[in-house]
């Protein structure tokens, strides 16, 4: 495919806007170039496939994750103020563990009063959002006048991931927290980093304060996950824990999934975007660019799209777009590793084939008519649809949340909600007919499975 050759070497060039090539001035220098393929059905890429392949785990962090895990489980707060000082440069004791109310105090003076609008914004959306997909109790009539059905009970004790590091995720405190609270859980455990200066950003405090965390560690990584999974002195053990991560994390929630329940594996942020020549360029790089900046540089950001004219327009948006970003040296390294990829297909509908190849975590709908293809999504974590839908709504305060299956995943699970912050039971309420009904099957499974005593359960009541 013809590669976009718009922008000159030293940043100098020509940009689309509404139809129209403009002259620009010279500015910064240019960055790599998304790649641009063409892909079908019956003709698949080489470059596509690679693009689609994402390793499940990385083996320096299972490597870590075991012996940190290790660590912490035999040695409790020891071996996470050890691990705290060794890749966070904290110096903390016990006693500094948890944030202390007068912390969470302090924190909402600091925060602004926009901000605090955000929170509450976004907290309001969640929890409303979360509480109308809540899962009602349900029975049904057995043949012989009994019940059969389920109903749900809260977690006592669950455990939050927030990510703080290269950019401090107070919406995914909302996105977690909210989910558990509405659940019914009694107490919400949410772990994050802290500086050197042992301080945690005041907004993500405050936003794990309004979406109803009871307690908050201000330890982040491997020896968080194993904090709330072991427990320590400090700090009691949970029953799930929730939340994204970066690589070392993931593994670790990884090695600890049957010590406690976990939501799913996480991995860098991607998007894919479908669309046809009605979408605006600019507005596509845009959102391509918005899962870019996360900070790994192993994101993937995939166009699908029939018109070639479209997929050299947003080429053009790139080059533009990324230099004037507060992380463009972000977005450079997701676009040296190949992470941005423009895909011209035949049409749409084999388009859609390839996003559902991929899975995406993100998947946005730019196209005429955009709902129509709502039907033929068969694997993505959550789906934006028509052009004023960008995924930052959905990042930020739509109302799902944005703890997401990544990595392919998104074919085999789903993105967090209340509902897996509570348990299912099944319950069956026989009468003696339904018994007298059934015992025959009883006994028989019994005897063909060599367990009597089940058979004699039900036929000692008759006799």
């Amino acid at each position: 495919m013809k590669k976009n050759r718009l922008v000159g070497k030293d940043g100098a060039g020509r940009r689309m806007a509404k139809g129209r090539i403009q002259e620009v001035a010279p500015g910064p220098p240019p960055v790599t170039l998304p790649v641009l393929a063409a892909w079908s059905v019956k003709r698949p890429d080489a470059e596509v496939e690679a693009f689609l392949s994402r390793p499940a785990f990385a083996p320096e962090a299972e490597a870590a994750a075991a012996e940190v895990l290790a660590e912490v489980r035999q040695r409790g707060d020891a071996a996470v103020l050890a691990a705290a000082k060794r890749f966070d440069r904290a110096v903390l004791t016990a006693g500094d563990l948890r944030v202390s109310p007068a912390e969470l105090s302090a924190a909402a003076k600091a925060v602004p009063t926009s901000v605090k609008r955000a929170v509450k914004d976004a907290y309001a959306r969640v929890r409303r959002f979360a509480e109308a997909g809540l899962r009602e109790p349900w029975y049904l009539h057995t043949p012989q006048g009994g019940y059969a059905g389920e109903f749900y009970s809260p977690m006592d004790r669950i455990g939050v991931y927030v990510p703080g590091g290269t950019a401090p995720l107070a919406s995914t405190a909302v996105m977690t927290v909210t989910l558990a609270q509405v659940a019914g859980v009694r107490e919400i455990v949410a772990c994050t980093p802290c500086g050197q200066d042992k301080q945690v950003n005041p907004v993500l405090l405050y936003a794990l304060k309004i979406a109803g965390a009871t307690e908050i560690y201000r330890v982040g990584g491997i020896q968080s996950i194993g904090l709330m999974a072991f427990g320590t002195e400090s700090a009691r053990p949970v029953q799930k824990i929730a939340g994204p991560g970066n690589a070392y994390v993931t593994a670790a929630k990884r090695q600890v999934y049957g010590y406690v329940a976990i939501d799913q594996v996480a991995g860098p942020s991607e998007i894919a975007v479908l669309a046809d020549d009605s979408a605006n360029p600019a507005w596509v790089a845009a959102d391509l660019l918005s899962q870019a900046e996360h900070g790994s540089g192993h994101e993937k950001a995939l166009l699908v799209t029939p018109s070639q004219a479209l997929a050299e327009a947003v080429c053009d948006e790139i080059v533009w777009q990324t230099p004037r970003l507060s992380r463009a040296d972000t977005v450079e390294r997701v676009l040296q590793r190949r992470g941005i990829l423009l895909v011209v297909v035949p049409d749409l509908k084999q388009g859609m084939e390839l996003v559902n190849r991929f899975a995406p975590e993100h998947f946005e709908i730019l196209t005429r008519d955009a709902r129509k293809w709502l039907n033929d999504v068969r694997a993505a974590g959550a789906v934006f649809v028509g052009p004023w839908t960008p995924e930052s709504a959905g990042d930020f305060v739509a109302g799902p949340s944005h703890v997401l299956p990544t990595g392919g995943a998104a074919r085999m699970f789903s993105g967090l909600t209340a509902d897996d912050f509570r348990r299912r039971h099944s319950f069956v309420e026989f009468t003696e007919a339904d018994l007298a009904e059934t015992r025959a099957s009883i006994e028989t499974f019994a005897v063909v499975e060599g367990l009597d005593a089940h058979g004699r359960s039900a036929s000692v009541r008759f006799e």
